[in-house]
């Protein structure tokens, strides 16, 4: 026995020997026991039936009892690698298991394909074998091993020529397989159907009638194969017929005869014109070649350059329109086929006029430099304008820039004068760069220019200038001789000697002393220095010019206002005045011991000739020997009974007090008043009101009282008659002088009437001078607060009576 199925075909390698052998053994063992059935069933049905389908019943037809099927263990041995058929063991029927497609079991050279297997049943055991016919049906169409045929054809290839095709394959048999070929509609192209020794069909390509390249260079044609089956499948095939160019064209150009217009001038290389043929060949058959003919003068050839491989015809030489106004040349395309053909035309070139000279200028004359202040309308330049062209070209425009204080003035023909129009400025502009353009009226416009410098001289037409027209200087006083205040410093925008400045103080005199004696100012710089030591209780401030003045013809000048304010310094300390005592002595004072608490027992009164601030005063006690017995007033210099004295108090007591001013750092001045307690019935003045008090005879302290203030008095009336005097002498530069009077006026922080002096302090008070009236002395109360107080000197008095009273001296203090 043979493993092999469809007639001899040898098992499909995914069975195995061992399969096929174990099967021969099987049936060999099978067929010694049991009778093995040796007849053959055959079926038929065709491929690609759907699953499930009954190809029969095996039951009836192999005579078996359906109810035994399962008992018997009833089973298909299909010798194929996959399982196509099995058998329903309830019903014994045959169906399709799996798709059968006949193509792919077996091969297209067997007309009959079949597949055989055996039912094997037991108890007792028989088989069965069964041959399946698979019949073929029209399941595939034809197909061509390339979908895309491609064919190269000369356009020269003659009329019925053949061309082989390669055939389709269709995997169905008999009549399903290819039957015809057709050929899609073509003028140029049949087919003719041949058949092979084989059985097989395939098709010739024909050609009809000749290709022309130029024409038509491509034809896509379609080839379509049918097979025989019903309904009839077919395949298709593209045809791409390449058609080989021949020279069978001569170059043409676009026109037989050109005419072309250039301007002269125009720069070599200039394309003149591209000339543009066409040769419907391809390849080598339409490369063109350009070349001049024998009609071409050589003086075109050397004008102009004819590029071989493009047909560009560029300028080689100068056009001048004067010199050549018409070229003619004829040029030859030649193309580079095997057997060449050319074509040729004929140019004409026409050189064009153009504006090819520029516009000339001259200048003839030119006056640089020039004063600033030159008049207006004065001729500054000539200049003559020219153009060698005719025409429009010929026709000239001259001017200058908008932006400048000149303007041109024809004079003649083509002559023109450059005037001054405008003032002219040197420090704003101490030259021009004057650019004089023409331009000719051609198209395109030509140009040229010429460019002068004009230069302005300077003229003193400049003031000098101070940042400033008013400085205030602050000078601090007891400066050093010498030292520099201030600079002050003036600009000129002149030039040279119109902006070298000189700086002088105006002359004015105060207290007959000259400016110039009190201040110095560098004539140079106009460093301004002080040329004494300034005091502040002296001299408060200075006011003056000072003016700068240049060098130029005529020289011009100007003046700013200097106020030189003293700035005080604490330099005086205070002086005390009130209890009035010899050099380094002590006061000495008696009050009744009976005085009552809070009654004014000396009142301490300090001078300080320093500025407000510096010049405020305040009184301590610097020694005391019982503070509970008196109080001071750091402000009004008052001491007072703080309580009534007791038997247990010393006769005598000291008291040492200090008036320091406000300065930094501050001064001080110190009295000592020594207080003798005497057992007197006399009573207790008051200062707030004016009482008379009646004394038989002078005490003591009445007699040093009266001796301290009439001393005080005295020099303060030296004082002011010495300050008259000078006032008197004092000359005035301007305004009639005032009446001199016996007195002198010293100002601090406002202005005082005469025969006055004037001190500021905390708390104003005014202290009058006791007179003996008939045993009489009088006590005045406190100026009110915040009125002006006035220090008054005693007037000598002649011939006055006893019995008058005299003028009291004042003084008077304040803040």
């Amino acid at each position: 026995m043979r493993c092999a199925v469809n007639r001899g075909t040898t098992m499909r390698s995914d069975v195995t020997m061992q399969t096929c052998k174990r099967y021969v053994a099987l049936v060999i063992l099978f067929s010694l026991v049991h009778h093995v059935t040796a007849s053959v069933t055959h079926y038929s049905i065709p491929e690609e039936m759907k699953e499930g389908s009954v190809v029969a019943n095996l039951a009836t037809d192999l005579s078996l009892d359906v109810k035994t099927l399962n008992q018997r263990k009833m089973r298909l041995d299909l010798i194929a690698n996959k399982k196509y058929l099995d058998v329903n063991k309830e019903t014994g029927e045959l169906y399709v298991a799996e798709k059968i497609d006949r193509e792919h079991i077996c091969t297209k050279m067997l007309t009959s394909c079949y597949l055989k297997m055996e039912v094997i049943l037991e108890n007792p055991v028989r088989i069965f074998n069964i041959e399946l016919e698979i019949l073929d049906i029209n399941d595939n169409a034809p197909q061509f091993r390339r979908d895309i045929i491609h064919l190269d054809i000369s356009e020269s290839t003659p009329a019925g020529e053949r061309f082989s095709l390669s055939n389709a394959v269709d995997p169905d048999v008999g009549l399903n397989s290819v039957k015809t070929y057709y050929l899609s509609a073509s003028e140029h192209f049949n087919i003719e159907v041949q058949t092979g020794r084989d059985g097989s069909k395939f098709a010739d390509l024909i050609l009809k009638k000749t290709l022309d390249r130029e024409q038509q260079a491509v034809h896509n044609l379609i080839l379509t194969a049918v097979d025989g089956g019903t309904p009839a499948r077919s395949g298709t095939a593209s045809i791409i017929v390449q058609v080989l160019d021949t020279n069978d064209n001569a170059p043409t150009f676009e026109k037989p005869i050109y005419s072309v217009e250039i301007m002269e001038n125009s720069p070599i290389g200039s394309l003149v014109i591209h000339l543009n043929v066409t040769d419907l060949d391809e390849g080598s058959n339409s490369d063109i070649t350009y070349s001049y003919s024998l009609y071409t003068s050589e003086k075109t050839q050397e004008t102009f350059n004819l590029n071989p491989s493009t047909g560009e015809i560029t300028v080689k030489g100068m056009l001048n329109y004067e010199d050549f106004r018409i070229y003619d040349m004829e040029v030859i395309a030649t193309d580079k086929g095997a057997n060449s053909l050319s074509g040729q035309c004929t140019l004409k070139i026409l050189v064009e006029d153009m504006n090819d000279n520029h516009p000339e200028i001259s200048v003839k004359s030119f006056q640089s430099p020039v004063s600033e202040n030159i008049e207006l309308d004065t001729v500054i330049a000539v200049v003559s304008v020219n153009d060698k062209d005719s025409g429009d070209n010929g026709v000239v425009d001259l001017h200058i820039p908008d932006n400048m204080p000149f303007k041109l003035r024809e004079s003649s023909d083509n002559y023109y004068e450059l005037v001054v129009s405008e003032p002219l400025d040197r420090e704003k502009i101490p030259e021009y760069e004057i650019t004089f353009t023409v331009t000719d009226r051609g198209s395109p416009p030509l140009s040229d220019n010429e460019t002068m410098t004009l230069e302005l001289l300077d003229v003193n037409d400049n003031v000098p200038q101070f940042p400033q027209s008013f400085y205030t200087i602050r000078v601090m006083e007891n400066n050093a001789p010498g030292a520099l205040l201030s600079s002050l410093t003036a600009f000129d925008p002149d030039l040279h000697e119109n902006q070298y400045l000189v700086y002088f103080i105006l002359e004015k005199e105060i207290a007959n002393t000259s400016m110039s004696m009190l201040f110095s100012i560098n004539p140079e710089n106009g460093n301004l220095y002080a040329l004494k030591t300034f005091d502040y209780e002296i001299e408060k401030e200075f006011l003056f010019h000072i003016e700068a003045r240049d060098s130029g013809s005529p020289p011009l000048s100007s003046n700013v206002t200097v106020h030189i304010i003293i700035v005080d310094q604490n330099d005086n300390a205070p002086v005390i005045v009130s209890p009035w005592r010899a050099h380094g002595s002590m006061v000495e004072e008696k009050i009744p011991r009976s005085t009552d608490k809070g009654s004014l027992v000396a009142k301490v009164i300090a001078l300080d000739t320093d500025s407000v601030h510096n010049s405020r005063i305040t009184y301590q006690f610097l020694q005391v020997t019982d503070a509970t017995l008196f109080s001071l007033d750091q402000y009004n210099g008052e001491i007072r009974t703080m309580r009534m004295f007791s038997y247990r108090d010393p006769r005598h007591q000291r008291l040492v007090v200090i008036a320091k001013d406000n300065g930094d750092p501050a001064l001080s001045a110190t009295v000592t008043i020594k207080l003798s307690t005497v057992e007197t019935a006399v009573k207790a003045y008051s200062d707030m009101t004016e009482v008379p008090l009646e004394y038989d005879i002078f005490s003591d302290l009445n007699l040093y009282l009266v001796i301290g203030l009439g001393s005080v008095s005295f020099l303060l009336l030296i004082t002011i008659l010495v300050t008259i005097v000078l006032k008197c002498q004092k000359p005035k530069p301007s305004k009639a002088a005032p009446p001199c009077r016996n007195s002198v006026i010293s100002e601090r922080n406002s202005t005082i009437a005469d025969s006055t002096l004037v001190s500021n302090d905390a708390y104003w008070y005014s202290l009058f001078l006791a007179e003996t009236r008939k045993g009489k002395l009088v006590v005045r109360q406190p100026v009110p607060k915040g009125s002006r107080y006035i220090v008054s000197s005693i007037p000598r008095s002649t011939g006055m009576s006893e019995t008058s009273d005299s003028a009291a001296s004042t003084l008077q203090v304040g803040v």
